[in-house]
């Protein structure tokens, strides 16, 4: 199959395909006489993992550990288990910063009279020196 197509059985775009294969998280696709991209069932099993792996957050080189261990049959289950961990403890990292950021906004949000008046905390917060 074309890269339209394996971009639309594997749901990552057409431009991200060719963006992966040039960082080398998928392989240099077969080529056409003509130059053409040609995909076959194992690029779109990579493209779906990728994929599942990007909706879980992983970032591409936590992606690219992950397809190697994938790959590799000799593999120990605790190197699989040390990377999702390790992304559990960002992903809790992320959520206290957004929680942060979600109660500050939402106690400057109060402290602001929301009518015709000019002032503002919210204003006043964001030009800050601080």
């Amino acid at each position: 199959m074309n890269i339209g197509q394996a971009a639309a059985a594997s749901g990552i775009t057409a431009k991200m395909i060719r963006y992966y294969e040039s960082i080398g998280l998928l392989p240099a696709a077969a080529r056409t006489d003509s130059g053409y991209r040609v995909y076959g069932e194992r690029e779109l099993h990579v493209l779906r993992f990728i994929r599942r792996a990007r909706k879980l957050g992983f970032s591409l080189e936590r992606i690219a550990e992950l397809l190697s261990l994938w790959r590799d049959d000799g593999r120990a289950s605790a190197d699989v288990k040390r990377v999702a961990l390790a992304h559990v403890t960002e992903l809790e990292e992320r959520i206290r910063e957004l929680t942060e950021m979600r109660d500050t906004l939402a106690t400057l949000a109060d402290c602001c009279h929301g009518d015709d008046r000019p002032d503002c905390p919210i204003l006043q917060t964001l030009g800050s020196n601080v």
